[in-house]
């Protein structure tokens, strides 16, 4: 991969200039950008993936569903439908994605869509009996189509986009200088512990503008893992397979490592598609944990019953009422 990556370098400029011409357009007005009258809060990134946007939204669900009547948005990465898809009692990974059924199952009072096209997405919630308050975005802030009232922009902390450049040859879908349309941005999977003169460091890298704001975050892992109807308590489980079809499954793999556990690993491209001889495999083994995304993916296969099991994460944000503040000072 490194090789094709360094072959590939030349079409980098090219890349950069197409990118960064197509957001002058937008920002200039010659490309046109719709705005709405209802809060619109686009959760994104600016690299491929791997940032923490799915919990991100699950935070903001959290944050607002007392209050608010709430629409998640996704695409739909890798479903086998088109167009718009409003989440049922009917749905599943294969109809609306993994990420916005993990949405669906976790949250019966949110309605979660799917739509490649998120102008249009947004227009069919709001003819809906039950009108959404406010628009949860899912990974948008490429959509130039749609202008979110709020952006909140994440990017890894063992991948700061600082450090990054475009594709082919580095990860960014966009060039460093999109960072300017957030409100919001948040470093994600740091260390707990991460020092202040760090943080300091880091918001000077990424030249922070005036009007926005930097915050820190961290994933917090359950204590034990779940199944559809069972716990267990993960410090005593015995060793195991992890299976991972995600970005970066790094930070997984450490927190388990330093808890001492054992495990083999196996480790799949991001939204994989499981085979038949995968489950096959995965069938033989005595006990699985997994990430939600992936577990609502392999938890129709009967084959896995008993041995499934996933561990719950939540973000921790350093300054969270500062953030909290904010948010709900755009919603209301």
């Amino acid at each position: 991969m490194k090789i094709i990556r360094i072959i590939l370098f030349p079409i980098v400029p090219i890349y950069f200039v197409i990118t960064w011409l197509r957001n002058w357009l937008y920002d200039v007005g010659i490309k046109p950008s719709k705005s709405y009258d209802f809060p619109v809060i686009c959760v994104g990134n600016l690299s491929t993936g791997g940032t923490g946007k799915t919990p991100m939204i699950e935070y903001l669900i959290r944050l607002l569903k007392d209050e608010k009547s709430l629409a998640t948005l996704s695409r739909g990465y890798k479903r086998k439908t088109d167009g718009f898809v409003l989440a049922d009692k009917n749905a599943s990974a294969d109809t609306i994605g993994d990420e916005p059924f993990q949405f669906y199952r976790k949250f019966s009072n949110v309605t979660v869509a799917v739509d490649a096209d998120r102008q249009n997405g947004i227009a069919k919630l709001r003819t809906l009996n039950s009108l959404p308050e406010v628009v949860l975005l899912d990974d948008a802030f490429q959509h130039r189509k749609v202008k979110a009232g709020f952006n909140i922009l994440l990017t890894a902390y063992n991948n700061l986009y600082y450090k990054d450049i475009v594709l082919p040859s580095g990860n960014l879908r966009e060039p460093r200088s999109g960072a300017k349309r957030a409100d919001l941005i948040v470093i994600t999977k740091c260390n707990k512990n991460i020092s202040e003169g760090e943080k300091g460091e880091i918001a000077s890298r990424l030249n922070i503008k005036n009007n926005q704001h930097l915050f820190f975050s961290y994933v917090d892992y359950a204590s034990e893992v779940l199944s559809e109807s069972d716990s267990l308590e993960l410090t005593k489980l015995p060793k195991f397979t992890l299976v991972t079809g995600i970005a970066n499954a790094k930070p997984l793999v450490d927190f388990l490592v330093e808890k001492g556990l054992k495990f083999d690993h196996l480790e799949f491209s991001d939204h994989y598609n499981f085979r038949a001889t995968d489950i096959k495999n995965l069938a033989s083994k005595s006990l699985i944990v997994t990430t939600e995304k992936d577990y609502v993916r392999l938890s129709n296969h009967r084959s896995l019953d008993g041995k499934l099991y996933y561990i719950p994460i939540e973000i921790k944000i350093d300054k969270a009422a500062q953030f909290n503040a904010a948010v709900k000072a755009f919603v209301n």
